[in-house]
């Protein structure tokens, strides 16, 4: 059903857990491509060993680099771009393949619900500890209760696990590798998206996964992603979150054209704040 690009970096436990609770929460078979980021720590032999498929990297090429050269095998016509440590419930092809197909366009960006242990204020996930390592991880009780919070549909997908149809994953041309190694890179494939015509950006409140959170981009050396996300496209991430995709906010239909004279200020104001900074 879906082809799934998960990028990894020497993160052998978390995606060991990831590949399995796909294949034991999944209602769909799913072809699963890793992008094996160095492998020094057993990774690459562990992919090959499992029968996936997979390209890889004698170093960490980043994210955007790594989803693009996987894509490149995917069979499917519905590309997922999954995190090394996520663990999908289940539930969560079902309800994205319902979702598609009352969408009546291929045009869409979907996004999985996550489920994170830390409270960042994020409008976008839920909020349960269930472990934030593996030693710590409470599959039992999170397969108990993960059901039972409630979480609305809500607009402005950009988080992974993201959906999107082939075509439009050609179309854009995937993710930017300017942005490498990927901060802001999902908001930059998100602007894509809506240039390409997409104005359906929906997080599903009923498809789920538990994020245990940045165990990969702690460890690398981050790209000036908001400097670049400005210079490429004249906002700042901020506006495009707010009047585009809106962002956090209650699903109510696919989005509409900003307002005009609110963007001219705010285009404004994000390059007046720039040269002052």
């Amino acid at each position: 059903m879906f082809s799934i690009i998960i990028p990894t970096w020497n993160n052998l436990a978390f995606v060991k857990l990831c590949v399995e609770s796909i294949r034991k929460n999944s209602a769909y078979t799913h072809q699963v491509i890793l992008h094996v980021n160095d492998g020094s720590d057993g990774t690459l032999n562990w992919a090959k060993a499992q029968g996936l498929d997979y390209t890889s990297s004698q170093s960490n090429v980043g994210i955007c680099i790594a989803v693009n050269e996987a894509a490149g095998l995917a069979k499917h016509e519905y590309i997922v771009y999954m995190n090394d440590d996520m663990y999908v419930c289940p539930g969560w092809d079902t309800n994205i393949m319902e979702e598609i197909n009352k969408a009546g366009t291929d045009c869409f960006m979907f996004s999985c619900t996550m489920i994170e242990p830390i409270d960042y204020s994020n409008p976008c996930v839920i909020n349960k500890d269930f472990g934030q390592t593996i030693e710590t991880f409470n599959e039992a009780r999170l397969l108990k209760e993960y059901n039972t919070f409630q979480k609305p549909d809500w607009t402005g997908s950009t988080w992974p696990p993201t959906i999107v149809h082939r075509k439009y994953w050609l179309i854009t041309g995937g993710y930017s590798i300017e942005l490498s190694p990927g901060v802001s890179s999902d908001d930059d494939f998100a602007m894509k998206m809506w240039y390409a015509g997409c104005r359906i950006f929906k997080g599903v409140g009923k498809s789920r996964v538990y994020h245990f959170q940045s165990k990969s981009t702690l460890r690398v050396k981050k790209n000036n992603g908001r400097k670049q996300f400005l210079m490429k496209w004249g906002i700042n991430q901020s506006t495009f979150n707010k009047y585009y995709i809106r962002r956090g906010a209650p699903y109510t239909g696919p989005v509409k054209e900003p307002v005009d004279s609110i963007m001219q200020w705010e285009t404004l104001r994000a390059w007046v704040k720039r040269k002052i900074m």
